[in-house]
């Protein structure tokens, strides 16, 4: 079962630690990363730009708006995300359990809707009900 794991973090602390305090932890990330890649658990991940680089768009009144960064107001922003096979939840979170990022801030762990994305796949996007 395909899960996506979404990190956040607070870009303020983040930004507190020193380069070699950066690296660190990244190097621990890679390193469970790699870990989960033995496994066969690890399917890809992306991580994300700061979000003074993002756009959030939205539709009001008929239109398109755009607001400058992350809409929501809250410390954590997405940082990015991982996509990972285990055999349900639970074993979802006892993988992401263990991964350094956690340390950092939380993951949001989801299941995949597999009968979409087999749609969108497939090239077509068939009616819900």
């Amino acid at each position: 079962m395909k899960f996506i794991c979404l990190g956040y973090f607070d870009e303020a602390q983040w930004d507190r630690l020193s380069t070699a305090e950066q690296a660190a932890l990244m190097a621990e990330c890679f390193a469970y990363d790699d870990e989960l890649k033995r496994g066969g658990h690890f399917l890809g991940g992306e991580a994300l730009q700061s979000v003074k680089n993002a756009a959030t768009l939205r539709y009001q009144n008929g239109k398109v708006t755009i607001t400058d960064g992350p809409f929501t107001e809250t410390k954590e922003q997405l940082g990015g995300i991982l996509m990972l096979e285990a055999r349900d939840l639970n074993h979802a979170i006892q993988l992401m359990s263990h991964h350094p990022g956690v340390r950092n801030g939380p993951f949001e762990i989801r299941p995949a809707d597999e009968e979409i994305n087999a749609q969108v796949n497939q090239g077509r996007i068939a009616e819900i009900a």
